[in-house]
């Protein structure tokens, strides 16, 4: 008789650590997937802004050597990410390919001007910054005119912002869901246990030595469910990039190492303190209070 119930017992244990590890494991991918689109989401959205060009017009007396000063100032600027210098023989090309014509045979001059495309860092993509760098850029004695998209610039920046908020939400909802589907799955495995505690506790046992195994258990099936989620994710990002290979997601090494090394994290960290106060709380009670 006895041994039939220590092996319904551990039959039952079994079951309970398997439902945790599921639990968690689904969470987690969860919270992975959603953590993958909003880093992937910034680094797009900064992709776009980084091709968005600010076009300094030159004056036709400015000297090569001039020129070639200004494009190694310019390089040194901390919001430049690329430079591309076009002369009015190249621009003057392009546009009569747009045109289907040679427009220089019809005015008989080149009216284009030498300019360099200056392609900045994401962070100083904003209508503000842009604003700063065009007033600046209009005092130099070199640049006769500073030309960009200012409405494409704006609608960028409100679109990406509202975006990024409504991720930051919705991340923000799914992260608290998943915090308290973790933590209900501990607990339900600690008060499994609570008579467990409270004889260990009445023999003698501190409540730190009581604590110790069940923190430990709980890190672990943690970290079980977060190797399940990661392959889940790995996965995800293997399929995402076989069939949008522009996003290039296999080869953002920084954003997977971010990626799954939070999900690690957040797993440590949920499991070992909802373990902590889950314990914790059975510590605390009466032993008539364990029944409820």
């Amino acid at each position: 008789m006895s041994k039939s119930f220590d092996k319904y017992q551990k039959r039952r244990l079994r079951s309970s650590y398997f439902s945790v590890v599921v639990s968690i494991s689904l969470v987690l991918f969860m919270v992975g997937v959603l953590g993958l689109i909003l880093l992937k989401s910034t680094s797009v959205a900064n992709h776009f802004k980084e091709k968005t060009a600010m076009t300094l017009f030159l004056k036709d007396e400015v000297s090569k050597e001039n020129i070639e000063n200004l494009r190694e100032s310019l390089l040194k600027e901390k919001f430049t990410k690329e430079i591309v210098f076009i002369s009015k023989e190249e621009a003057a090309k392009f546009h009569a390919k747009d045109l289907g014509e040679d427009f220089i045979k019809f005015l008989g001059t080149n009216p284009l001007k030498n300019g360099i495309d200056l392609y900045l860092k994401a962070d100083y993509v904003t209508p503000e910054k842009m604003s700063e760098i065009e007033a600046r850029f209009q005092k130099n004695a070199f640049v006769l005119e500073v030309s960009y998209d200012k409405p494409l610039i704006q609608f960028l920046t409100k679109n990406i912002q509202r975006i990024s908020l409504w991720l930051l939400i919705i991340s923000a909802f799914f992260g608290l869901i998943s915090i308290l589907l973790i933590n209900s799955s501990l607990r339900l495995s600690v008060y499994s246990k609570r008579f467990n505690i409270k004889t260990m506790q009445m023999v003698g046992a501190t409540k730190s030595f009581i604590r110790k195994p069940f923190i430990l258990q709980g890190i672990k099936l943690g970290m079980i469910g977060s190797f399940i989620a990661l392959i889940g994710l790995a996965t995800v990002v293997y399929y995402t990039d076989k069939y949008i290979p522009a996003l290039q997601l296999k080869n953002d090494y920084v954003l997977l190492s971010e990626l799954f090394g939070g999900v690690l994290i957040i797993a440590f960290l949920i499991t070992w303190l909802s373990t902590y106060f889950a314990t914790q709380r059975f510590l605390n009670l009466q032993t008539d209070e364990l029944y409820y």
